[in-house]
């Protein structure tokens, strides 16, 4: 007697395993085609289609169900959604349905996390931490991964955090060494890096191929650092060290084909180059689950490719047409990167004047474009001209400094442009004009959300700490007291509000003096008596100053006798006795002749053996006579003929 469908499935659930989850599938249709209502089989059927990863005949046989069946899959369902990359349709299942068990709170932290909420999957990651300890590990790797991620989309608040210590396990080193190559510190990073490498190696719970997979991505991260600090050989020996096979991520396969076409030290040629991005793209990036910051780094690498191609007109359509649906002006990197993209197509091919005159004569059309007008500022730089780069700062800044923009505002003041203009001024010399555009600028943040200007604050402050204007001083307590706000746990803003604000308010800094460190902690080992001893240095002087240095003892006796070099005509010749006449002027010299006509006739007067003159004598009234030359007659007896009528 053959057995009874349903009692077979449930036998074959009792054994079953983590392989046969075909044999499961099989014997669940038969007990749904023997028994269409068996709400058993139906579930144990969306259970195998999900471990055998078809997602969308999943959701099919869900939609195929009853509405009882519907109700009790409501996590497989959400689950075949987010693996499908249906984000909001999982968020919307979510939202109707609540968090009714620990396995939905986990797939909710999931999609808030591929949908880049990432204070969001932090906030469902904490309270996950509350419940089952035993999950409290992974937990604190996927909360450092939200972190690392929240670092790189720069969302403000949400990843303020640096490792005290170097973490116990290879992927907290991993998560922590991505958050910190976010906030561009290589050097923790590297040794982050390294950490997780050598904890990977020496894990007792990998097999060997698992250690190879996970050290795929450690070793793609050590590349990336490695080309950021300058060492292009080791990074690209680093890329080359593990094969991309069939069963490495399409994200990460995409990711590290178009890192290792970065980093070739000879160029392609760039028709075949745009050819082979266009076909690995076409092949991976559906597949591929990438971060928008990833995507889009992607996109700029093809539009570069498409413009060294001369495929011009795809690349100027596609940047008109994002500049016209953005908003200029704007201080987002990607907007300004499609910018200078499109800029690069119109002038290929221009150099110098031609292509300084082009790009002035488009900033007319957009005004606005902060991208060119960097691009212009970049130009006058690299010619040695500041002087019309701060003026084509200043100019843009006066086009955003319009009364009730608060928009234009945001770009007047952004960290980039603010420091771009203090560099400019202090160049020129411009201390004055510098320090008031920081206080300007502190003025500015200290009245909206921080955010990215963390930095700008914390410079600024530093800045105008210094300074014996109360005005300024008290723009930097402002400053320091919004960065305390953020971070009531730092010490620098503590220490900025004490420097800024304890010689006009006392007790409002009192408070914050307990977070310094104590003055004998400082000095502790330093001896101060030897240093008073030592005496203060002297600052050396420059190389390459003109000036020599006085010499303690340059009077008295000892004082060494300057001897004055001698200074010879060029064409000197030994031996020869010089000239007695060199000190008089040549007209009074006897070998001074005169020129032309004067000078021969003057020559012939004075030769020897020359025609003497007839002179005669008249006596003068009263004594004295003087000699006149007497005419001769002239010896040409031809008479002059008459002109022709």
């Amino acid at each position: 007697m053959p057995q009874d469908p349903a009692t077979r499935l449930a036998a074959l659930l009792r054994a079953a395993s983590i392989d046969d989850h075909e044999e499961i599938l099989s014997a669940a249709n038969i007990a749904i085609r023997a028994n269409p209502n068996n709400e058993t089989a139906h579930h144990t059927r969306v259970t195998a289609l999900l471990k055998l990863d078809r997602f969308a005949e999943a959701l099919r046989a869900i939609s195929d169900g009853d509405l009882k069946l519907g109700t009790s899959c409501v996590l497989e369902r959400t689950y075949a959604l987010y693996k499908l990359g249906k984000l909001e349709e999982a968020a919307s299942v979510l939202g109707s349905s609540g968090l009714l068990n620990r396995g939905l709170t986990h797939v909710a932290a999931q999609v808030a996390y591929r949908a880049e909420k990432f204070d969001k999957a932090q906030s469902i990651y904490h309270q996950l931490m509350a419940g089952d300890a035993a999950e409290n590990h992974d937990v604190r790797i996927n909360i450092k991964a939200s972190q690392a991620q929240a670092e790189w989309k720069t969302l403000s608040g949400s990843s303020n955090f640096e490792p005290e210590k170097m973490p116990d396990t290879f992927e907290l080193c991993y998560n922590a060494a991505c958050a910190s190559i976010a906030r561009a510190s290589l050097g923790t990073a590297s040794r982050l890096l390294h950490r997780a490498l050598a904890l990977c190696d020496a894990s007792d719970e990998l097999t060997r191929t698992e250690k190879e997979d996970e050290r795929k991505p450690i070793l793609a991260q050590q590349a990336f650092v490695l080309a950021k600090l300058g060492r292009m050989d080791r990074a690209t020996e680093t890329l080359s060290s593990f094969d991309l096979d069939a069963e490495t991520d399409d994200d990460f396969k995409l990711i590290v084909q178009n890192n290792r076409l970065a980093l070739e030290a000879e160029p392609r040629n760039p028709f075949l180059l745009e050819r082979q991005i266009t076909s690995w793209r076409m092949t991976l990036q559906d597949k591929a689950k990438l971060f928008d910051f990833q995507l889009r780094i992607l996109e700029r690498n093809s539009s570069i490719a498409d413009v060294e191609a001369h495929k011009i007109n795809g690349v100027r359509s596609r940047t008109q047409r994002a500049i016209k649906q953005a908003q200029l002006p704007s201080s987002d990197s990607e907007i300004n990167s499609i910018s200078l993209i499109g800029t690069a197509a119109e002038t290929q091919g221009m150099q110098n004047k031609s292509l300084l005159e082009f790009m002035a004569a488009l900033l007319k059309k957009q005004p606005y474009d902060t991208a060119l007008v960097l691009t212009i500022i970049q130009y006058h730089l690299e010619h040695k001209n500041p002087t019309a780069a701060l003026h084509t700062l200043e100019s843009f800044f006066s086009l955003l400094e319009r009364p009730n923009k608060e928009n234009l505002h945001f770009v007047r003041f952004s960290p980039g442009l603010v420091a771009l203009a203090v560099f400019l001024k202090n160049r020129k010399g411009k201390h004055t004009s510098a320090k008031t555009e920081l206080a300007n600028a502190a003025k500015f943040w200290c009245n909206h959300p921080a955010g990215p200007a963390a930095s700008l604050l914390k410079e600024a402050g530093t800045e105008l700490v210094s300074s014996f204007s109360e005005d300024e001083l008290e723009c930097a307590g402002a400053a320091f007291a919004r960065l305390y706000d953020d971070n009531p746990t730092s010490a620098i803003p503590a220490a900025g509000l004490v420097a800024s604000l304890a010689a006009s308010d006392a007790s409002a800094v009192a408070k914050h003096i307990k977070q310094l460190p104590s003055i004998e902690s400082l000095v502790n080992g330093i001896d101060v008596e030897n240093l008073v001893d030592i005496g203060v240095a002297a600052p050396t002087g420059s190389s390459s100053s003109k000036k020599r240095v006085p010499q303690d003892d340059v009077t008295g006796d000892n004082a060494a006798k300057k001897r004055k070099r001698r200074r010879l005509p060029k064409n000197v010749v030994e031996d020869k006795t010089p000239d007695p006449e060199r000190w008089l002027p040549l007209r009074d010299r006897s070998t001074y002749r005169l020129k032309g006509k004067k000078g021969r006739r003057k020559a012939a007067e004075s030769t020897q053996g020359g025609v003497i003159k007839e002179e005669e004598t008249i006596g003068l009234v009263g004594g004295g006579d003087v000699k006149v030359e007497r005419a001769t007659a002239s010896s040409s007896t031809k008479k002059k003929k008459k002109s022709k009528k």
